[in-house]
């Protein structure tokens, strides 16, 4: 596979989407435990989590985690369509769709 065929980079985000998430999962079952255990400490984490940056922030991690889900998806469909000449197609609709799931979330 060449480096700049869009089937490598479909490769690529969804690996690195999936570390970057499997990163994140240690602070939210920290601030899981924050709301069973210190319910002051999790109002004023809650209140840090006001700001731009951080709303930024959430905004990213759900563009990694539809540009996971619907790389799985990708995947999937490979796996039990065989590959076609919708692949190219297929790419663009996946990666379309965790874009859009990001900028639904901004908006909301």
């Amino acid at each position: 596979m060449r480096d700049g065929h869009p089937a490598y980079w479909a490769f690529v985000v969804h690996r690195l989407s999936g570390v970057l998430l499997a990163l994140f999962l240690p602070v939210h079952f920290y601030v899981l435990s924050l709301a069973i255990r210190e319910a002051a400490r999790l109002d004023g984490f809650l209140a840090w989590t006001d700001r731009p940056l951080v709303k930024l922030a959430e905004a990213g991690l759900v563009v990694l985690l539809a540009a996971h889900l619907t790389g799985g998806v990708r995947l999937l469909a490979i796996e039990f369509m065989g590959w076609g000449e919708g692949r190219k197609t297929l790419l663009a609709v996946t990666g379309g769709l965790g874009l859009g799931a990001g900028l639904l979330f901004l908006m909301i």
